[in-house]
């Protein structure tokens, strides 16, 4: 197996095209490079300023992955330094272990120095839809349908909007209403609403076929039909959304606050007893940030990695994208939010939902063997024969340095 060394991104545009890069590039160099060469990445996080080794040593999750799984399931080839100061070339078929061991692994096993991505042809345009839902049974129905299958979406998401008002109008800077009158008439105020986020990558030769295929598509859907909004963007445009609200909070001095995320990933057949106290009980005046909501399909996770999911073949990710106002002793606080954060795991664990943290945080080792099950055993075998004296990653509180295996 060749060298993946070399500090340069390297596009490969063969018959299995696929991008050599550094763990330290960010994800939105990548996208631009790879589209020198008609290319780009299968699998995205929603926001592609973070690092390929960061991304990776979690699972780097969006809305592709209910189709191609997370990042880690994208990836060819892996260079990692362990614990024991080795550099070792990984792939599936060489030190395999050691590969399966680093994707998630939440860089306990070793730091990610270069990797191998897969690509796929890059699209010129993207159909961009959203769609709201009252009733949460219908919105979840029409997301595990449309992640099932054959003919569908290439990005599906959903998040949930909790007394918004106005909400239609702040969409008609970016998104038209199918029917503009119907939509002037809707009324967001007071309500949980819960949205569909879909999108149809295309070229623009193929413009008409799409639309066709797109409007089949949510004729299958039940949600409220006065809330149908469309926009088309660049593909580069859609892929790089979240930046635009990055650079739009940094001017009122509200990115660099304190962002206490929690998210969870929720077996399917919970995800209604999940809803209902979440959405009824718990997060009913407001929120703090996104609340996003969507199942992804368990057959695009390779179970040999370090990666943690419910055991279910489909689990929604939800994610509370929550930021702190500074100083405030509000709802809009940091002491609040973090409540609430509490309350939700406490009932996810009363209630026995199987829930599984992502992008984990515990305190103890007790809580970190609770959150592995029936992987821990492997994953202390992992740490045993990779990174022996508990060097790497220590602040997570999973091992105490030199930590004697048994």
């Amino acid at each position: 197996m060749e060298s993946l060394q070399g500090p340069k991104m390297h596009v490969h545009a063969g018959n299995y095209p696929y991008v050599d890069v550094s763990g330290g590039e960010l994800w939105i160099n990548i996208l631009h490079e790879s589209l020198k060469y008609g290319l780009a990445p299968k699998s995205w996080t929603d926001y592609l300023y973070l690092t390929v080794g960061g991304t990776l040593s979690n699972a780097g999750i969006s809305g592709q992955a209910f189709q191609h799984g997370p990042q880690i399931s994208n990836v060819y080839q892996l260079e990692v330094v362990t614990g024991k100061g080795e550099i070792v070339n990984c792939s599936e078929n060489q030190n395999g272990d050691l590969f399966h061991s680093v994707l998630g692994g939440l860089g306990q096993f070793g730091i990610i120095t270069r990797a191998r991505i897969s690509l796929e042809p890059a699209h010129d345009m993207v159909k961009w839809i959203r769609v709201l839902y009252s009733d949460f049974s219908k919105f979840a129905r029409d997301q595990e349908l449309l992640i099932s299958a054959e003919n569908t979406f290439d990005y599906i998401e959903g998040f949930v909007i909790i007394n918004r008002t106005g909400l239609l109008n702040n969409w008609r800077s970016s998104f038209n209403p199918h029917d503009p009158l119907q939509a002037s008439r809707f009324e967001s105020d007071g309500r949980t609403l819960f949205c569909l986020e879909l999108a149809k990558y295309f070229n623009t030769d193929k413009k008409d076929v799409i639309n066709k295929e797109v409007m089949n598509l949510l004729s299958q859907l039940r949600y409220i039909p006065s809330t149908l909004f469309l926009s088309e963007v660049p593909y580069m445009e859609f892929l790089d959304r979240v930046h635009v609200s990055e650079i739009k909070l940094r001017s009122k001095g509200l990115w660099e606050v304190p962002h206490p995320w929690l998210n969870l990933l929720v077996p399917k057949s919970k995800i209604h007893n999940f809803a209902e106290e979440i959405f009824g009980n718990i997060l009913t005046d407001t929120s703090n940030g996104p609340i996003l909501i969507y199942p992804v399909n368990k057959s695009k996770w390779d179970n040999r990695t370090s990666a943690v999911i419910p055991e279910e073949d489909i689990f929604y990710l939800v994610a509370f994208l929550s930021s702190a106002v500074p100083s405030s002793r509000g709802s809009d606080g940091l002491e609040h939010i973090l409540t609430q954060n509490r309350r939700i795991l406490e009932f996810c664990g009363t209630a026995r939902l199987g829930v599984k943290q992502y992008l984990p945080h515990y305190t103890t080792q007790e809580e970190w063997q609770a959150h592995f099950g029936p992987q821990w055993e492997v994953f202390v075998q992992r740490k045993s024969a990779y990174d022996p004296l508990a060097i790497l990653a220590p602040g997570q509180r999973i091992f105490q340095k030199a930590i004697a295996f048994s």
